[in-house]
């Protein structure tokens, strides 16, 4: 099959519609811009409801390979659409954030990156008073997890989790045999792209249509895992299954039953050892991994649905309060 010409691949999901009209018709203002880090530039975006009428503030992080450019804006727009202020940005390594594309060496400096972004946001007028939300979707909610445990008591009203990498599925875990090789090599083997690739986007996404789009991402990581980063998702998502008890905020966490890319036990394991006194549970049957961006409609709706109202009912629970360190 020849190749489409590259100047016929659209530039952004939707088609070729100006960006600017495109958010227009969506109902929200989007600015983009890099901000600087002692680790590295990371690109970021803000998207508001054109009304200016903002409820609250939600910080939300992707997915592994993924970016902030592409499909997951569209959970941005959507929040906005419902009167929050929704910043996200591309994780190190990732998008048109700085970084060796995909390493995940240091999943600390990595969360911690992000997260100066955000508390930069969260403490500038006018969102100190409002109230304050995390959402991290897919490896993206294990990065949110490791903000919130990095950020001081109170800093944050609530956090959301759609399909959570909080346990890394047998059929995934890399080979303590391959590890324990390349850790033979002091480092220099930490790079490489060498781990075996599962193909995880054929198991994450329920429809097909949604796939293609996907898949046409230009800044998608296609190629296979390095090996520090595998050595990183296995440290990681241990510690935070030790530290599960010291979650104490409101939480939504919720997950596909036939998820192929994370356990559900994510986030059954979080919902059942965590200290929160508000805390809830969604499992969805028969959904995959990507429960908004990769599900059909009716399916992505329901989850939507459901997000909708329980960050409704947190912000009228616990805000407007002062937040701000």
């Amino acid at each position: 099959m020849a190749q489409q010409p590259e100047s016929e691949i659209p530039p952004n999901f939707w088609g070729h519609t100006p960006e600017e009209e495109y958010y227009t018709s969506q109902g929200v203002t989007n600015t983009k811009s890099h901000f600087e880090t002692p680790n590295g530039k990371i690109f970021t975006q803000s998207f508001l409801p054109l009304d200016g009428k903002i409820k609250a503030t939600v910080y939300m992080t992707h997915g592994y390979g993924s970016d902030t450019g592409w499909l997951f804006q569209k959970i941005c727009i959507t929040f906005a659409t419902w009167g929050y202020a929704v910043f996200t940005a591309d994780l190190l390594g990732h998008g048109r954030s700085d970084g060796l594309r995909c390493y995940l060496g240091d999943m600390d400096k990595i969360a911690s990156t992000s997260l100066s972004f955000f508390l930069h946001t969260r403490r500038s007028p006018p969102y100190t008073t409002l109230p304050a939300f995390l959402f991290g979707e897919s490896m993206g909610g294990l990065a949110t997890l490791l903000m919130y445990f990095q950020s001081e008591p109170d800093t944050w009203t609530g956090l959301i989790f759609s399909a959570p990498l909080f346990v890394i599925p047998e059929d995934m875990k890399p080979s303590k045999v391959h590890l324990f090789v390349y850790g033979l090599l002091f480092g220099l083997a930490d790079t490489w792209a060498a781990m075996p690739d599962n193909k995880m986007v054929g198991k994450a996404i329920r429809d097909p249509n949604k796939l293609k789009i996907i898949a046409s991402n230009p800044r998608r990581y296609t190629g296979p895992p390095r090996v520090g980063t595998m050595r990183e998702l296995v440290r990681v998502t241990q510690y935070v299954q030790d530290n599960f008890s010291n979650v104490t905020v409101p939480f939504l966490t919720a997950h596909g039953t036939a998820d192929g890319v994370t356990c559900p036990s994510s986030s059954k394991l979080l919902y059942e050892k965590a200290s929160s006194k508000d805390k809830t549970l969604k499992l969805y049957d028969g959904m995959y991994h990507s429960l908004i961006q990769g599900e059909p409609d009716e399916s992505a709706n329901l989850v939507l649905g459901d997000m909708r109202e329980w960050i409704d009912e947190r912000v009228r629970r616990y805000g407007p309060s002062d937040n701000s360190q």
